[in-house]
């Protein structure tokens, strides 16, 4: 009993290191966000990330990669915003870099498919 109370403790403890950003939320340029952004993961699987209607720091995003097609009203926040679990960071004019955390079926291990996405507007 001792060892799943130590073990609980210290993954709370862990999990407990992670601060939330305090910076607040401020309006966006919508031509930096808005259109379709495209690009293609390590494993050759394309996505695609659509951004429309950026007022002030929200947003519309449609992300599809696969079979896979989410739509999400979105906070735009420290130039990020998470649809899912796919996390967009623009990082330049017209370059943004997606992180997709995806749990692989036959193992259950979870991994990050990270690709740059480029603005087609």
């Amino acid at each position: 009993m001792a060892d799943i109370m130590s073990i609980l403790q210290s993954s709370y403890t862990s999990a407990a290191l992670t601060t939330p950003s305090k910076t607040p939320y401020t309006a966006v340029d919508p031509a930096s966000y808005e259109g379709t952004w495209t690009g293609t993961y390590a494993d050759k699987k394309d996505f695609k990330v659509t951004v429309t209607d950026v007022q002030g720091f929200r947003a519309q995003v449609k992300y599809e990669s696969g079979s896979t097609v989410k739509y999400q009203s979105v906070l735009i926040k420290d130039s990020t915003f998470r649809v899912g679990d796919t996390k967009f960071t623009l990082t330049n004019t017209g370059t943004a870099t997606i992180k997709n955390a995806v749990i692989d079926p036959a193992t259950g291990s979870t991994y990050l498919d990270t690709a740059q996405a480029t603005l087609k507007t």
